[in-house]
């Protein structure tokens, strides 16, 4: 606002006010103030675009030179200056509701990928399926996911996050339907691509928005809730599987989708979409509904706003770019991890559990309800584990040899082996061995995953793009991931059928293989800048 003292008025300033001069001295004067204001307006209206274009041209040659602390990615930005957003409990409050309702997408996630292993024997017996027909049932979950997953980010940012978590239920929901009213392979193949679909584009959205709306410093745990609730909804459609049939199993996979649908109705939208989409009304009054309604929003308020200004700043980039020598170092790293974390083997352990145990002389349900159990758990201690170790030496402990996945891979191996060599000699071998080397390393398999090669992966996609590359990045590395997924769960049946043993060994030598690509090229990216990241990996 502009203040004018009204000694630069004529006149007597008491008589301009209560009118006790004459009309042509309070026209003067009113004439000299206007003039005044409007120079004064001028003056400030230079200075302030002049301010505003030194600020921008400063934002923009740092983004040119690469300054870390506009390039470094949004959920990982360690800004000495950024403020402590302080929630009171009212806002805490609503914070956890949101998140608790976001993650029913995650624990649909969960239930989608768990579906085929308890249903597998049910659906092949009613339907009449052969490992072939039921190798396309299980993988092409992965294909819907693949499309899910590149249609996501524009439909979050059309519609927005909640937009884009209601239409993911409703297509699960017809997924779920379509499934329980199949009586054909292409009927409930149609089904499970709908599932795909949902889960790819909740797979995005669902950590996106949660790492939106919390405070930076509850961001870290909250954000583990995704992860969480996916191997919760893993164990619980295991539990369920094993006691009703395969349409009962599918109809309570619409459970959670019910809940998310409703919770959205009661819960905020993303405040940082609302800012970019131009909504402000809307984006201050959600941001004082999850940070309380005596909480002071200001500085957070300004530093969102900063942000999008930046962003509108940085460079467009295009899908060839990434080839660039300053982009390929972060894309090898990316998608290399992401194929050693899928052709490890997990996703072919996860949708067919109940054929590997009984292949074993296992009880398939309790192996399969044990295993998940104890992912439930692991990936409870991986959380605490990731930010206090680092995300290399995690990753390390899971492929080093004689731990984590190759040895998993290993056993389990062996146990099939050693099946073979009992049928065929009917010697002293202990056939009680059998099953605990399998039992054995399909625990220590999946163990060593949920703590490292599963979750740290994603965490160190989200270092090493910088923001302006972090999409078109973000979105080949997960495409590689959705690819490896599809190639392990279609391949798995075939691969089990030619030699369940070579199977497993084969997975041992992916994982041997992922010791020496993370001893040469990823870097350790906990606690240092975009900067040193990028150094380390061209180095």
């Amino acid at each position: 606002m502009l203040i004018i003292p009204m000694t630069q008025l004529s006149g007597n300033p008491t008589h301009v006010l209560h009118g006790g001069c004459s009309c042509g001295v309070y026209n003067v004067g009113l004439f000299r103030y206007v003039i005044t204001l409007v120079e004064e307006a001028k003056k400030s209206f230079r200075v302030a675009v002049c301010f505003t274009w030194k600020k921008k041209m400063a934002a923009k040659q740092e983004v040119e030179k690469g300054n870390s602390k506009i390039q470094e990615p949004l959920l990982v930005q360690e800004n000495q200056g950024e403020s402590q957003i302080q929630s009171n409990n009212g806002g805490l409050k609503m914070v956890l509701l949101s998140t608790f309702v976001a993650v029913c997408g995650s624990f649909e996630f969960g239930s989608c990928a768990g579906f085929s292993s308890p249903a597998q024997y049910g659906i092949m017996d009613e339907l009449g399926l052969s490992y072939s027909q039921y190798s396309v049932f299980g993988s092409i979950l992965s294909v819907g996911a693949m499309i899910g997953a590149i249609s996501s980010g524009w439909i979050a940012d059309y519609i927005g996050r909640k937009g884009a978590m209601r239409i993911a239920s409703m297509v699960c929901i017809a997924g779920w339907m379509t499934v329980y009213l199949s009586f054909g392979s292409v009927s409930l193949d149609s089904g499970r691509f709908l599932l795909g679909y949902g889960i790819g584009v909740l797979s995005y959205v669902v950590p996106v928005f949660i790492a939106e709306i919390t405070p930076k410093n509850q961001r870290g745990t909250l954000a583990t809730a995704n992860q969480l609730f996916i191997v919760t909804g893993l164990f619980v459609a295991f539990v369920v599987g094993a006691s009703v049939t395969w349409r009962t199993l599918a109809l309570t996979g619409i459970l959670p989708c019910m809940v998310l649908l409703l919770g959205l109705l009661f819960i905020p939208e993303s405040p940082r979409w609302l800012a970019r989409a131009g909504y402000e009304r809307e984006f201050k009054a959600e941001l004082q509904k999850l940070r309380g309604i005596d909480a002071d929003i200001s500085e957070e308020e300004a530093e969102i706003q900063e942000y999008i200004v930046t962003h509108k700043l940085l460079p467009k980039v295009g899908i060839m770019d990434l080839l660039d020598r300053q982009n390929i170092c972060p894309i090898i790293v990316g998608v290399g991890l992401m194929v050693f974390q899928q052709f490890g083997g997990y996703n072919g352990i996860v949708f067919y559990a109940n054929q590997i145990f009984e292949s074993a002389g296992v009880p398939p349900n309790l192996g399969s309800i044990l295993y998940s159990f104890l992912q439930v758990i692991v990936t409870l201690l991986g959380a605490n584990l990731i930010d206090r170790l680092g995300r290399r030496p995690l990753l390390m402990v899971n492929t080093v040899s004689a731990c984590g996945l190759l040895l998993g891979c290993l056993l389990t191996g062996t146990s099939f082996f050693l099946k073979i060599e009992i049928v065929k000699q009917a010697h002293q071998l202990v056939p009680d061995l059998v099953p605990i080397l399998a039992v054995t390393g399909i625990m220590v398999h999946i163990g060593f995953y949920s703590v490292g090669l599963g979750p740290i992966p994603w965490v160190i996609m989200s270092e090493i793009f910088p923001l302006h590359v972090k999409a078109i990045g973000g979105s080949v590395v997960t495409l590689a991931n959705w690819f490896g997924a599809w190639a392990v769960s279609y391949t798995f049946n075939f691969l089990m059928n030619w030699s369940s043993h070579g199977t497993f060994f084969g997975y041992a030598f992916v994982c041997a293989a992922a010791v020496v690509f993370i001893i040469m090229e990823v870097p350790e990216t906990k606690g240092r800048t975009l900067e040193e990241i990028q150094a380390s990996m061209k180095g």
